[in-house]
């Protein structure tokens, strides 16, 4: 007999088919194997008990503070643990339930069965300012031209072009500024037919620059203000264009002066669900998301929100990861910003682990082995 202790984040699924359980069976132990860590905040006592009581019904249970049995406190924050299976079944008892109870089931049943794509995109990145905070990523002419090729040669996916800075601190721009410096990039990227070999991003919340882009084979805008902009929302629309949402609080140029939050996930799905609902309605088709490392957020609500990740898979989209060489790393490991590969590698790797399928990255080459050793070692 050999006994052997397996990691928790392998594949499941492939190891029971490797085993030779029936497709039923794999199902029934894929769901044991999955556990949901939910946090609950704002819970009525009441509830919290009767919760409390299903939840260790079926197998279940939820974390409460002391106090919560005797009701000597009015409102809790409680945590779940639940398998798959479990968590759907505590979804149906809790439909019936008082107190909140049937809101709640609401809420979990979007936890379920949200398995990320397995599918992991690269978007490399491509500055045409010369402010930007990473200095390796400036690039102008045929140079630009010349790091686009050698991207796509190293495996990305996506090329992301900006021409503004965005750093904390950074100096705004007229739109006219930034299209002069794009304008001629976009140019040679669509004279030489590069949208019929990747998708080209534009990194961009002004119309006129984004109209000229998508006038000539860009398809996704990578837009940090989240379509504040109507104009950017109907362009997008029109165009098919994919849109990247991302949330920012503040303006780059004061956006880390004092960020507040009530509960950072919470806040940003508010957010997106706010920002979704706008892209819908001008008939934006594909929509990713991106919580917005280092956009108005202090190190305790950077590390939530790449922990936590899957939070948003609920939304159904696409999240997009960018932490390449941020300010972040230093923050944890001092470092200036050619330093900080290995940060950036363990930031986008845990992003993936926890839901992300696109990672916006500086290093192409780098991320790509990284994230090819991360899935064999996940078998």
């Amino acid at each position: 007999m050999v006994v052997e202790k397996l990691s928790g984040t392998m594949d499941l699924h492939r190891e029971l088919l490797k085993l030779g359980v029936d497709g039923g069976g794999v199902r029934i132990l894929e769901d044991k194997g999955e556990v949901h860590l939910i946090r609950i905040r704002d819970l009525h006592v009441g509830a919290a008990n009767i919760l409390k009581q299903d939840a260790l019904s079926i197998g279940a249970d939820l974390a409460v503070p002391k106090g919560t049995v005797t009701a000597s406190i009015p409102r809790v924050t409680a945590l779940l643990i639940a398998t798959e299976r479990q968590l759907q079944q505590l979804v149906q008892k809790e439909k019936a339930q008082p107190f909140g109870l049937k809101q709640l089931s609401v809420e979990l049943e979007s936890f379920c069965r949200r398995k990320h794509d397995d599918t992991i995109s690269v978007m490399g990145i491509l500055n045409a300012n010369e402010d930007s905070f990473y200095h390796a990523s400036r690039f102008q002419g045929s140079q630009a031209i010349m790091r686009i090729e050698t991207m796509l040669q190293e495996g990305a996916d996506i090329i992301d072009l900006g021409g503004v800075s965005s750093r904390p601190g950074s100096v705004a721009i007229s739109a006219e500024e930034e299209l002069s410096r794009v304008r001629p990039i976009i140019d040679a990227l669509y004279d030489q037919r590069f949208y019929e070999k990747t998708r080209l991003s534009l990194d961009s919340y002004e119309p006129i620059v984004v109209s000229y882009a998508l006038e000539r084979g860009f398809t996704l805008i990578n837009d940090i203000t989240g379509l504040a902009n109507d104009e950017v929302a109907r362009l997008c629309g029109s165009y098919g264009a994919t849109a990247v949402i991302m949330h920012m609080q503040g303006i780059p140029q004061t956006m880390q002066e004092n960020p507040v939050y009530t509960s950072v996930l919470h806040d940003v799905e508010l957010f997106f669900r706010e920002r979704i609902e706008k892209a819908e309605s001008y008939g934006i088709k594909e929509i990713i998301l991106d919580c917005g490392i280092g956009f108005g957020k202090r190190l305790e609500e950077n590390c939530a929100l790449i922990t936590h990740q899957s939070h948003f898979l609920r939304l159904g989209k696409k999240l997009l990861v960018g932490a390449s060489r941020k300010s972040i790393i230093n923050a944890i490991s001092p470092s200036q910003s050619d330093e900080r590969l290995g940060g950036t590698l363990a930031i986008h790797l845990k992003a993936i682990e926890e839901g992300a399928s696109i990672v916006r990255v500086h290093d192409v080459k780098e991320h790509i082995q990284a994230i090819n050793v991360w899935k064999a070692l996940r078998g």
